[in-house]
């Protein structure tokens, strides 16, 4: 685990985007096990492409006119307990970090993983993510 203060940033961007922190397996539940919106799940990580990609390209997509109608994130690494909880929803995927699901009727329906992530600009993550919202949402 990574010391709070160093974490903290990350996750208050996220939040600050509007995004709903998890942190227990019970808040996971009560936030997907249920849900009939399209929710969008945000696997934060402490990792380069997280800061260089997945955070920015989310912050550009969630300015798109069609989009999920909740927004929540777990903090892999630190929120281990939750993140596995998440992970459980992403049934057919690798666990990795970042990662961004989208969640409908409990069930995972849509997917970027760290490998459509990683090395990619965030404008190409935030195409990806409207182009999921579209569908989806």
């Amino acid at each position: 685990m990574y010391d709070e203060m160093m974490v903290a940033p990350m996750r208050k961007e996220v939040v600050d985007m509007g995004a709903v922190e998890m942190r227990s397996a019970a808040e996971v539940d009560a936030q997907l096990k249920d849900c009939q919106e399209p929710t969008l799940v945000f696997v934060n990580s402490v990792c380069g492409c997280a800061a260089g990609g997945a955070r920015p390209g989310l912050k550009l997509a969630l300015q798109a006119d069609k989009k999920p109608g909740r927004i929540t994130t777990v903090f892999a690494g630190q929120d281990r307990e939750a993140t596995a909880r998440a992970r459980e929803y992403f049934v057919g995927y690798m666990p990795s970090s970042p990662q961004i699901a989208l969640i409908k009727g409990g069930r995972c329906v849509a997917m970027m993983e760290r490998h459509d992530i990683e090395g990619r600009m965030p404008i190409e993550i935030a195409n990806k993510l409207v182009d999921l919202f579209n569908k989806h949402c």
